[in-house]
């Protein structure tokens, strides 16, 4: 007789028979379009060594298109990171205001950003730029992409803001007054440092996707990040699956290290210090970003310390879920 788990009773030798069969037609559906795909890239020749060899043989395409490529759209997004982090963190904090001259106007920046697509920020940041600035053509792009890039992402950001703080349990707020701390004390000394754990991963999953909207700068205005490199190389040697190929095993090998750079640092600021336990999740700028209706009231998680979504209350450092606070018409 199998063994009873705690989470769900152990398959019998019928159940284990059967598991196995499930998982032989799993691997066979899986393999047999593999197996179709990979005929297909045969008959066209597209994978013969001669349109692999040059990565290995030819270094001018590492050092001439690849390598300069990558470096670009590293550059353009560590700007835009940079650039939008404390934007969004000002804006989402404004929404949490209690004053409606600060939270109003926050309001309309994030939504008005959120509702806009990233590609439309970028056409109409280059245009802008070449209307009215004396930035070189060569170098308008670049500047239109992390333009763009910042608007949007800021507005997102702000919203991993309100969420993070608002994850916290109501009891930190509370205690914060009891000892005569005032709100923006309350803030910046109690519910941003706890809510930064929190917004990591979050905030993590935005990176990746501007790591990755970089591309659309490239295929639209001519910046020369990774893809528009791709391009060239593509064109040059007459390779086009294997150029792709590679562009997109380096965009998994850098969003792979950025994921485990942040994974290693929440682990370590939950190891060292204050943390309530709860955490934005890792979906939450994809659901942004898809134009979702806000993150009202992000409850999202418990920790050892945090009961907060067992029992269902919703903390609020001040104000209502939304963001605003029962006397915020004041």
């Amino acid at each position: 007789m199998s063994k009873p788990s705690v989470l769900y009773d152990a398959p019998g030798p019928r159940a284990k028979v059967r598991n196995a069969l499930l998982t032989v037609a799993f691997v066979i559906a899986l393999a047999l379009p593999l197996w179709w795909l990979l005929s297909v890239l045969d008959d066209k020749n597209q994978l013969d060594a001669s349109r692999w060899d040059p990565f290995v043989t030819d270094s001018r395409i590492w050092t001439t298109y690849l390598l300069p490529g990558l470096q670009e759209t590293l550059t353009a997004a560590a700007l835009a990171l940079v650039i939008a982090l404390p934007l969004g963190a000002v804006l989402g904090i404004g929404r949490m205001s209690d004053h409606w001259w600060i939270r109003r106007p926050a309001d309309v920046i994030v939504e008005f950003f959120r509702s806009i697509p990233v590609l439309m920020l970028m056409l109409f940041a280059n245009q802008a730029y070449a209307e009215w600035s004396n930035i070189e053509r060569d170098s308008r792009p670049m500047y239109a992409v992390i333009t763009g890039l910042v608007l949007y992402n800021a507005a997102v950001l702000a919203e991993i803001v309100r969420a993070g703080v608002l994850s916290l349990p109501r009891g930190q707020t509370d205690a914060a007054h009891a000892i005569g701390m005032r709100k923006s004390q309350t803030m910046i000394y109690v519910l941003l440092p706890q809510a930064v754990t929190a917004m990591l991963p979050a905030i993590v999953s935005q990176l990746v996707v501007i790591v990755k909207d970089t591309a659309l700068g490239g295929a639209l205005l001519g910046f020369a990040e990774l893809l528009s490199a791709t391009r060239l190389v593509a064109s040059n040697y007459s390779n086009t699956i294997a150029a792709y190929t590679v562009a997109a095993i380096i965009f998994v090998l850098v969003n792979f290290l950025l994921t485990g750079f942040a994974s290693w640092l929440e682990g370590r600021i939950r190891r060292g210090r204050r943390g309530t336990g709860a955490v934005v999740p890792h979906d939450m700028a994809e659901e942004t970003q898809a134009g979702g209706a806000g993150i009202a009231a992000p409850v999202l998680g418990t920790g050892a310390t945090g009961a907060i979504g067992a029992t269902g209350d919703q903390p609020d450092p001040g104000g209502t879920p939304d963001g605003g606070t029962p006397d915020g018409g004041r």
